[in-house]
C-alpha cells in the first residue's frame, strides 16, 4: 500500500519541484521591474499630493506599496516557498524506508 502511495506521489513531487523552479526564476528576475515601477508610482504619488490631489496621491502611495518588493512580491516569494518546501516534503515521503 505504501508503494502504491509513493508511485502515485513522483508525478507531484515532479510537477511541484519543476513549478518551484520555474516561478523562482521568474520571481528573481521581476524584482528590479517591480522595483523601478514602484518607484516611478511613488513619483507619481508625491506629484499628485503636490498638486492637491489627496485622493489620487493616496490611491498612488498604496499602489506604490503594493508594487514594492515589501508588498504583493514578498507574499508571491511565501507561496514559492511554500510550493518548495511541499515538492521536498513528497520528495521525503517517496525516498523514506
Amino acid at each position: 500500500m505504501k508503494l502504491v502511495l509513493k508511485l502515485l506521489a513522483v508525478p507531484f513531487a515532479l510537477v511541484l519541484t519543476v513549478a518551484s523552479a520555474v516561478l523562482t526564476f521568474a520571481y528573481s528576475a521581476s524584482a528590479k521591474l517591480f522595483s523601478a515601477a514602484s518607484g516611478l508610482i511613488f513619483i507619481g504619488a508625491v506629484l499628485l499630493l503636490v498638486t492637491g490631489e489627496r485622493s489620487g496621491g493616496a490611491a498612488f502611495m498604496i499602489a506604490a506599496f503594493l508594487v514594492s518588493p515589501l508588498g504583493i512580491h514578498a507574499f508571491a516569494g511565501g507561496l514559492i516557498k511554500l510550493l518548495g518546501n511541499a515538492g521536498g516534503a513528497l520528495r521525503g515521503f517517496i525516498i523514506s524506508g
